[in-house]
């Protein structure tokens, strides 16, 4: 197939380009470049600097290449963000996506996988419970708001022409190449700093000093699965969860990551400080994974925190 990957210079979106030309398709990626990175693209695939806000430009590739499918990667993800610039929010993650679909149905797009949030789209989840794909929407940030309304237009797309859509709802997603920097990726941001013996903070749940907030953390390498097994076909359900279904709270992460690095080989010990709450964050998000999304168990957060701490520290030593 020829696949358009959104958003392929980034941690998720590069990973995925990898897949798919590692099964032999076509792989155009295009990013604005304004989070992800140059270096992330895969060689063998075609690269565009395009900003999908851009109609015109995003009409003109699709219709010059023809594609068979598109994997949407491509997306504003900072909750903090999204509640500092709520417009511009919408105008990457929304009307984006808009001008995909449009594009998509012009010329004859068979399929388009998105990206969605399963970690803010349900709002508060609360213990001991679990999201299932039944569980009333409730998003609480305008990040949330915007992937719920995605996914409407998707269904109405797949409703209106001969387009197949499926929505990946992500949880937490970590790995290798996430970008440390900014105000999203904590793993990556944790795993920098107590490499470089600098002090992490805890970001409070409730009050400042308590263990921070819970989060379902799910590896990069499981997400890529459910969006190969998409295209393929493999899974039928409009909507399914990429996640673990594991809580884990902030100070847990951080101690996890600390023990990755001191059995990595590194002489590390954690400097744990507190911080207030963020605006706009949930409390509590924790998935019920949807078997259909990876057809295997998820990859648990200790093997998954090994194989990111590997790769930080070959980063380190180029």
């Amino acid at each position: 197939m020829k696949i358009l990957v959104t958003g392929g210079a980034g941690f998720i979106g590069s990973h995925v380009a990898d897949a798919f030309l590692a099964l032999g398709h076509e792989v155009v990626v295009i990013d604005d470049l304004s989070s992800g990175r140059r270096e992330n693209v895969p060689s063998a695939a075609r690269f565009v600097q395009l900003d999908i806000r851009d109609q015109a430009a995003v009409e003109r590739l699709l219709a010059e290449t023809q594609f068979d499918a598109i994997s949407h990667q491509a997306a504003q993800t900072s909750v903090a963000v999204s509640t500092r610039e709520p417009v511009r929010d919408a105008q990457i993650n929304v009307l984006g996506t808009i001008h995909l679909l449009e594009a998509a149905v012009k010329t004859g797009v068979r399929h388009v996988v998105f990206a969605s949030t399963g970690g803010a789209i349900y709002g508060e989840v609360p213990e001991p419970d679990k999201a299932t794909l039944d569980t009333p929407q409730r998003p609480l940030s305008p990040y949330a708001c915007s992937k719920l309304a995605c996914e409407a237009y998707l269904r109405r797309y797949a409703h209106d022409y001969p387009l197949k859509t499926t929505v990946l709802r992500y949880a937490n997603v970590y790995g290798p190449r996430q970008d440390p920097h900014g105000e999203a990726g904590v793993v990556a941001i944790f795993t920098q700093r107590l490499m470089a013996n600098e002090p992490i903070r805890v970001n409070a749940r409730k009050a400042e000093g308590d263990a921070g907030c819970v989060r379902d953390y799910v590896f990069v390498g499981d997400v890529v699965k459910a969006n190969v097994r998409a295209l393929t076909g493999e899974i039928t359900l409009p909507v399914v969860h990429c996640a673990s279904g594991i809580e884990t709270t902030t100070r847990v992460l951080a101690e996890r990551i600390e023990a990755a690095l001191v059995s990595s080989g590194l002489e590390v010990k954690a400097t744990i400080g507190v911080a207030p709450r963020r605006e706009g964050d949930v409390e509590r998000s924790v998935l019920e994974p949807t078997f259909e999304a990876t057809g295997a168990a998820p990859t648990a957060l200790e093997a998954g925190l090994a194989a990111t701490v590997e790769w930080f520290r070959e980063r380190a030593n180029r």
